[in-house]
């Protein structure tokens, strides 16, 4: 059984996730800021957190970042309309998705089953060669991790289900829309900035210069690409 932390300090928020997700059989568990978020995930393992931007004592934002310095747990933010530029930066240190206010029950659902599905699995149907390598990273995902020259790498689902979607084909290219429905598993819609964001976030762990990329390279007016194998 999953195990959800709700993280919200409006009641009537937490309440009405509640009733969206207990029919999936989630075990449901709620803090009412960052810093009960915390306390909690160091006594419990937590599947998921829905974590609040804006909350007393340790908001959204700070407590994804100090999450994300010993937890690749997938953490969708719950943002207003108006905090536009706290889902960039919530992305940016490492969040996976973000929901906005007010929910619509069926995405909610959707966006939890997706992350729980790629947190859990991290694969598609078909199950390719467990080690994948190109230049100095290599991915084993029989035990879903990743080093660069021998040096272990932390990802986030979404940044491993990016890389491992590269890894499988070097020298493709994919556009932003691509990337989006293969790795989050739905229409784009307009989340294609979602993509920039997690693949410089990714640059930042596995490039010795993301500035100049040596595997995650962009080709001008259609998508991404990493670069066939290639050693320093």
């Amino acid at each position: 059984m999953y195990k959800v932390l709700i993280c919200d300090d409006e009641p009537d928020i937490v309440a009405a996730l509640k009733i969206y997700l207990s029919g999936e059989g989630y075990q449901l568990l709620t803090a009412a800021n960052g810093r009960e978020a915390l306390e909690l995930v160091e006594r419990e393992e937590v599947h998921l957190i829905l974590m609040d931007v804006m909350m007393p004592l340790l908001d959204g934002i700070t407590a994804t970042a100090r999450l994300r310095e010993k937890s690749n747990v997938p953490i969708i933010l719950l943002t207003a309309k108006s905090e536009d530029s706290d889902k960039v930066l919530g992305l940016n240190i490492g969040a996976d998705d973000y929901i906005t206010k007010p929910f619509n029950p069926v995405e909610v659902l959707a966006r939890v089953r997706s992350q729980l599905r790629r947190y859990t699995n991290l694969g598609g149907m078909t199950k390719p060669p467990s080690s994948l390598v190109c230049g100095g990273i290599e991915m084993d995902d029989e035990s879903k991790s990743v080093t660069l020259d021998g040096e272990p790498v932390s990802l986030t689902p979404i940044e491993y289900s990016i890389l491992r979607l590269f890894l499988q084909n070097p020298g493709k290219v994919y556009a932003s829309k691509q990337i989006y429905e293969l790795v989050w598993n739905e229409p784009a819609r307009g989340g294609e900035g979602a993509v920039a964001v997690h693949i410089r976030h990714l640059r930042e762990k596995i490039e010795i210069d993301p500035s100049a990329p040596r595997y995650i390279k962009v080709i001008w007016g259609q998508g991404y690409k990493l670069e066939k194998e290639r050693r320093l």
